[in-house]
């Protein structure tokens, strides 16, 4: 099955009486140029706008990820999510075919860390998702979504933490993560990888998984300016509590890049009180 959008603008009816053109805000402004909306559809707009406030958004979607948004059953906070969806900017470098996104660069003197959530690498299955986090602010350098694992998704990670300043890399070992943390290991020869209990690799359980989603949930309201990344974004809006009391992605959407960011940031929560916030001089080499 393809999925297609449809804007609320294609319905003819969808229309009132015109705004005056000079009241225009600088959105309107730009949904006119963009989508060529005549002002009695921004009459429209301000009305269901008015009319169903917090809801607009998705019960008359502009975009592909407003079709989905999530309403009272979301884990994280949908208008926290919204304001930063409206400052977010591009990334600056655009690898692997688009699925690598980069916003800033490492930078000489800068510790960074990062996350990857594995899959199989599969064309069908889940992503594998990484995140690269600048370890004292958080703050999200990179991300990276694709259909790769095993040694590739070893060689990809690796040559990351590498460019990143030998950062530290933090592989969930649950399923497919034991077989790619062996391979950077041995294959790879890469060293600075962050370890729990002497054991290589973040472990997610039933008490670690809720409380590094919660700290994702404390950034995004406290600490918005740290998340870089439409995509990211799009799959928190879609991140739900589910029937059987879990959470995850609604039907038909990936979670992938939420939990890579969820890993990062418990793992770099669980370094900084190891180490008191400085140097981080801990693990093997």
């Amino acid at each position: 099955m393809v999925r297609h959008f449809f804007p609320w603008w294609m319905e003819r009816r969808y229309r009132a009486k015109a705004v005056d053109a000079a009241s225009l805000t600088e959105e309107e402004q730009g949904l006119r140029t963009r989508h060529r909306l005549d002002l009695e559809q921004i009459a429209f707009r301000r009305q269901i706008r008015a009319d169903f406030r917090g809801l607009a958004r998705q019960e008359y979607a502009e975009d592909e990820e407003s079709c989905f948004l999530a309403s009272g059953d979301s884990v994280f906070e949908l208008s926290a999510i919204e304001a930063r969806w409206k400052t977010i900017t591009a990334p600056s470098e655009v690898r692997h075919n688009g699925d690598l996104e980069i916003w800033l660069p490492p930078l000489k003197g800068k510790q960074y860390l990062v996350a990857v959530d594995p899959a199989g690498g599969g064309s069908e299955g889940d992503y594998s998702a990484v995140q690269v986090l600048e370890l004292e602010t958080g703050l999200q350098c990179v991300e990276f979504a694709g259909h790769v694992g095993g040694l590739e998704l070893a060689r990809l990670v690796t040559a990351l933490a590498t460019e990143y300043n030998q950062a530290w890399l933090v592989v969930e070992r649950n399923s497919h993560g034991s077989g790619v943390l062996a391979l950077i290991e041995t294959v790879c020869g890469y060293g600075r990888v962050y370890r729990q209990g002497g054991q290589a690799g973040w472990l997610t359980t039933q008490m670690s998984r809720p409380a590094a989603l919660g700290r994702l949930d404390a950034g995004l309201v406290e600490k918005p300016e740290c998340f870089q990344s439409r995509r990211l974004l799009a799959e928190c809006r879609s991140f739900v509590r589910l029937p059987n009391g879990g959470t995850g992605a609604r039907p038909g959407m990936h979670d992938d890049r939420v939990m890579a960011m969820a890993i990062g940031l418990g793992a770099r929560a669980e370094m900084l009180a190891t180490c008191g916030g400085a140097n981080f001089h801990f693990g093997r080499h």
